[in-house]
């Protein structure tokens, strides 16, 4: 069984992910986070399910499962990247509203809420659709070039990338949950200034951080990202 005495780390996806990119984390984090990846439709398990196509609807419909996953008194730091980051908001928002204490925010890879990227995915055919993804990701998924996978993960791309696009915050009002921001030191889909807009989306601290790499510098960064985590945990714990 599962210590529940550990805080717990709630990790939201990026599009297309499923939460299979967070099983590596369990062990990184090893007995300092009980790493709690969210399951989206569309995608691993819940492949056979229609994908969201709008931020808010994915949080709301998510957080029953959430809570009731997290239990009484957990302390919970909620992570997401570029999509993620945006899911993660509104979760922190619904979580709040709950009465579920949320430890800290961490955003990465992605401008304030209220920022729409200006080159979009959505709405070309799929050969256009693919290219510009891989444009902003950086890299191609090797199991876009197998047919069967590929028909498999399109769907699912490309709902993610339209909520995402499209996404619209619920509220104007910010958290009160302190927030860190991360980015790539090369994303060059977020700036260092857009990534500081975030400090507008809390009435707690904000701290930010940049680590070596591009937009998806988490592929590669992830025992440094846990490392940050637990250091900003610990000085809110001292605060």
């Amino acid at each position: 069984m599962e210590n529940r005495d550990r805080s717990t780390l709630l990790c939201l996806p990026f599009a297309g992910a499923g939460p299979s990119f967070f099983h590596p984390w369990r062990v990184l984090a090893a007995d300092r986070w009980r790493v709690v990846p969210v399951e989206l439709p569309g995608r691993e398990r819940l492949i056979l399910e229609t994908p969201y196509r709008n931020v808010v609807e994915a949080a709301k419909n998510s957080v029953d499962d959430i809570v009731a996953d997290l239990g009484d008194g957990a302390r919970t730091v909620v992570f997401g990247h570029s999509l993620g980051a945006v899911l993660a908001y509104e979760l922190v928002h619904l979580l709040s509203a709950r009465g579920v204490h949320v430890e800290r925010l961490v955003v990465s890879g992605s401008p304030g809420p209220w920022t729409q990227r200006e080159r979009r995915a959505t709405g070309l055919p799929d050969e256009e659709f693919l290219a510009r993804v891989e444009e902003f990701a950086g890299f191609r998924h090797e199991a876009l070039d197998h047919p069967e996978m590929r028909e498999l993960i399109l769907p699912v791309l490309q709902a993610d990338c339209e909520m995402h696009e499209n996404y619209v915050p619920s509220t104007d009002e910010p958290v009160s949950v302190p927030i860190c921001s991360i980015r790539g030191d090369f994303d060059g889909l977020v700036s260092a200034e857009q990534a500081q807009e975030w400090r507008d989306a809390t009435t707690g601290e904000f701290s930010c951080a940049e680590f070596p790499g591009d937009h998806m510098y988490l592929v590669d960064r992830a025992p440094e990202v846990l490392d940050l985590i637990e250091a900003e945990s610990a000085r809110s714990a001292d605060i």
